[in-house]
């Protein structure tokens, strides 16, 4: 028998000085049964650092045609694209060639540094391509906020970011890779 998703709900508050986007959503998730609370925790992150009330969450681990999170334009178009995790390079080139702007936030400490140097001189030509490392310390972090219902708070000023619950605060470090050099196609 198949073990079924678990949904999970977060109220999320978000406070982006940088932008001046300062808005709550109320986000409901489809954990995979082989989804960690980590990877769960940075598809929420990733959420917030691109927040935008066009932004959706995609079908999950296990679909190579969409995204973790993505964001169209009325006319179907995608605008952006969010991979979390590792993805091969064929599924970073496909999506660099269907969306305008594509981010992947890698994280898993040595194993991301491994699949960086095996990675990172194929996609390097990408121009609207970034990739963020999240360190170890805010990955352990954000897996300490998982729940079933969770109320969490992220504010973002000056290029940094700050992840919150009724207990615990702390910065997000996150380590550049590459930087998109074309924003728009």
């Amino acid at each position: 028998m198949a073990l079924k998703s678990t949904i999970c709900k977060a109220a999320l508050r978000i406070a982006n000085v940088d932008s001046h986007y300062y808005r709550d959503h109320a986000l409901t998730l489809a954990r995979h049964p082989s989804e960690t609370d980590e990877r769960m925790m940075l598809r929420i992150l990733a959420f917030a650092l691109h927040a935008d009330e066009a932004l959706q969450f995609g079908r999950g681990i296990g679909t190579d045609d969409e995204p973790d999170l993505w964001q169209k334009d009325l006319t179907g178009v995608i605008e952006l694209w969010i991979d979390v995790g590792q993805p091969d390079e064929r599924l970073i080139r496909k999506a660099c060639g269907r969306a305008r702007q594509v981010f992947v936030y890698s994280y898993g400490g040595h194993d991301a540094e491994k699949w960086w140097q095996r990675v990172g001189e194929r996609i390097e030509r990408a121009e609207n391509l970034t990739v963020q490392h999240v360190s170890p310390a805010t990955c352990k972090s954000l897996a300490s906020l998982a729940g079933r219902n969770m109320e969490l708070q992220c504010t973002i000023q000056d290029g940094h970011a700050w992840m919150a619950s009724d207990e615990v605060s702390f910065a997000v470090e996150l380590a550049a890779l590459k930087t998109a050099t074309a924003t728009e196609r």
